[in-house]
């Protein structure tokens, strides 16, 4: 009979230290928001940077599509924590756009975060330079009729 309860108090024993690990555990995971900042902030230490289309700005989300590896991937990010990092017509960052992706899961990715941003600057946009993109890259017409494209070094002429 002692050993029936000692066998007992060893399972309830088992049995709330098991309760205590999974209320640890779920308590630990945190707030929704405080996971989807965590989730942004690991796809941009370790993620890859590509191009994505913005196709449509709402008040609280950003929805885009991108290619990987010949995927097409719909997605959408939620921007209410990000609002202060946008500019003050978001709808004008409808066009193409960086983001970060993870590697292993494609399909997990970020248009911004707390400490980066993929949004092209509409001002550039609006500003209709003719002789940058909006990445502000010079476009190589321009520079063509300018001559600042190297050509190589065995163009040396012989006098």
């Amino acid at each position: 009979m002692f050993l029936g309860v000692q066998i007992a108090a060893l399972c309830a024993l088992a049995a709330g230290l098991a309760a205590l690990a999974v209320w640890i555990g779920l308590r630990r995971r945190g707030t929704p928001e405080k996971r989807e900042r965590q989730r942004r902030l690991a796809v941009h230490h370790r993620g890859r940077i590509g191009d994505a289309m913005i196709n449509e700005v709402t008040p609280d989300a950003l929805y885009y599509s991108y290619s990987v590896g010949g995927v097409q991937y719909e997605a959408s990010q939620d921007i209410t924590a990000l609002r202060q990092l946008l500019p003050a017509e978001p709808e004008r960052l409808i066009g193409w756009s960086g983001m970060k992706y993870s590697s292993k899961n494609p399909a997990n990715s970020i248009l911004l975060c707390e400490e980066w941003s993929g949004l092209r600057d509409p001002s550039a946009r609006s500003a209709g330079s003719a002789d940058r993109d909006s990445v502000r890259h010079e476009r190589q017409d321009t520079a063509l009729a300018e001559g600042a494209v190297h050509q190589g070094v065995d163009r040396q002429v012989a006098e």
